[in-house]
């Protein structure tokens, strides 16, 4: 019956864990080398990760550089980042790739705030889901006879609790996030 809730307690930390990957790739006014994960470079004609292909590092709090391994994958560094929905253009100087940030207006501020509040509601959902799911299992237990009907009935309390405390993490993880991004 512990099963059900450490289960439960996986998933959801996995929730929260996966809020903070997509916040991670939502550009801010900051540089970050974690925009460039979801990006795909053509290497040989296998679709790799840019970090597999160069070193990115963040210079200044602005910018970052990207410093292929094999020159010849430089233009199609280029032509991965043109074609993302990263909205920054690459300053290709031969040797390596420049991505310069520019300040944020407060238009677009608001905009990606409001993005951060949709995917953290959009992160809510997992975990009430996970939540339905140890609840129907914990009623099963019951019926099947391996559990009473009150250890069912505080186990089902120890879930709330536990669901209630992963959806404020949320909510923490998400007005951390809108406070940087709002930031100037």
């Amino acid at each position: 019956m512990s099963d059900v809730l450490q289960n439960c307690e996986e998933k959801m930390q996995k929730s929260v864990e996966s809020l903070k990957t997509d916040y991670d790739g939502l550009r801010t006014g900051r540089a970050s080398a974690a925009v460039l994960d979801k990006i795909r470079v053509d290497y040989y004609g296998q679709p790799t990760p840019i970090n597999q292909v160069a070193t990115v590092s963040v210079p200044e709090a602005r910018s970052i550089v990207i410093q292929p391994w094999d020159k010849s994958v430089l233009p199609a560094i280029e032509k991965a980042i043109l074609t993302s929905d990263l909205g920054l253009p690459p300053n290709n100087d031969g040797k390596l790739i420049r991505l310069v940030f520019p300040s944020l207006t407060e238009d677009r501020r608001k905009q990606l705030a409001k993005t951060a509040k949709a995917t953290a509601e959009t992160s809510r959902i997992p975990i009430r889901n996970i939540r339905r799911e140890g609840m129907d299992e914990l009623k099963k237990l019951s019926k099947g006879g391996d559990i009473s009907e009150d250890q069912q009935k505080d186990m089902e309390n120890k879930l709330q609790k536990m669901t209630d405390t992963y959806i404020a993490k949320i909510g923490q993880t998400a007005d951390a996030k809108e406070k940087e991004i709002m930031e100037i």
